[in-house]
C-alpha cells in the first residue's frame, strides 16, 4: 500500500512537472553586460575615416568580446547623460522607440538600455532566417532594430512616428558603424530582410515594424 501511494505521489508530481513545461512560458532572464568603454580609444575623426561596410562576400566570422557588443550597443542607443539622455536623439526626448535585439549563435536577446543588459528572448540560432543575402547567417553578431508600436503611440502623427523611427534607426547604426571602426570590427548595414520571419521569430506586436539589420564580426 506504501509502495502503492509513493509511486502514485510520484506520477502526481510528474504530471504537474509535465502541465508546468506546457503551459508556463520560461522566464526571461537579464544577462548585464560590461560596462561600456566611455573615453578614450580612437578619435571621432579618424573613426569617421575608417567608418565602412565590410564586404559580405568575405564578411568577417570571429565572435565579439563581451565588452565589444557592450560597446556597440551602448553607441545604439545607451544613456550618456543621466536618465534620459541617450548617444542617439529621440523626438521631443522620449525614451527610445526603436529596440535592439542582438541575433547571436545561443539565442536573441533585446538590448535594455535602462539597466545596459540584455534581456532573453529566445534560445534559438535565427541567423540564417532573417536576411535574404547567404552571409547574414554566417555574421557571428546581428543587430536587429525593431520600431517599437507601443513606444511611438506617444508621437499623435502617424506620419512622423514612422519617419522619427527612422531617423533614430540610422542614427543608431551610424553610431554603431563608429564603434565598430573604433574597435576594428567589421560592420554592415542590411535592408534587404525577412520581416515576417523576424517578427515571428521575435514575438512581435503585429504593429511593430523591422527597420534593418547591422550586422558584426571580427
Amino acid at each position: 500500500m506504501k509502495k502503492f501511494l509513493a509511486l502514485t505521489v510520484l506520477f502526481i508530481f510528474a504530471m504537474l512537472a509535465a502541465l508546468a513545461e506546457i503551459h508556463v512560458p520560461r522566464a526571461s532572464a537579464d544577462t548585464k553586460l560590461p560596462e561600456p568603454q566611455t573615453s578614450g580609444g580612437m578619435g571621432l575623426f579618424e573613426a569617421l575615416k575608417k567608418r565602412q561596410s565590410a564586404p559580405g562576400g568575405d564578411f568577417p566570422t570571429a565572435p565579439l568580446s563581451d565588452a565589444e557588443l557592450s560597446n556597440a550597443l551602448w553607441a545604439a542607443t545607451g544613456l550618456n547623460r543621466g536618465e534620459t539622455g541617450w548617444t542617439v536623439p529621440m523626438d521631443r526626448g522620449l525614451p527610445p522607440y526603436v529596440d535592439v535585439y542582438a541575433a547571436l549563435p545561443s539565442g536573441v536577446f533585446r538590448y535594455d538600455w535602462k539597466a545596459h543588459s540584455l534581456a532573453d528572448v529566445s534560445k534559438q540560432d535565427i541567423r540564417s532566417k532573417i536576411g535574404l543575402q547567404n552571409f547574414v547567417a554566417s555574421a557571428p553578431c546581428s543587430l536587429i532594430f525593431v520600431a517599437n508600436a507601443e513606444s511611438l503611440a506617444a508621437i499623435k502623427n502617424e506620419e512622423l512616428r514612422h519617419q522619427f523611427a527612422d531617423v533614430a534607426a540610422g542614427a543608431m547604426t551610424q553610431d554603431v558603424y563608429l564603434a565598430a571602426a573604433s574597435m576594428g570590427l567589421g560592420a554592415r548595414y542590411i535592408h534587404s530582410i525577412k520581416e515576417a520571419d523576424i517578427k515571428r521569430e521575435l514575438s512581435l506586436n503585429d504593429r511593430d515594424s523591422v527597420i534593418c539589420l547591422m550586422l558584426l564580426g571580427k
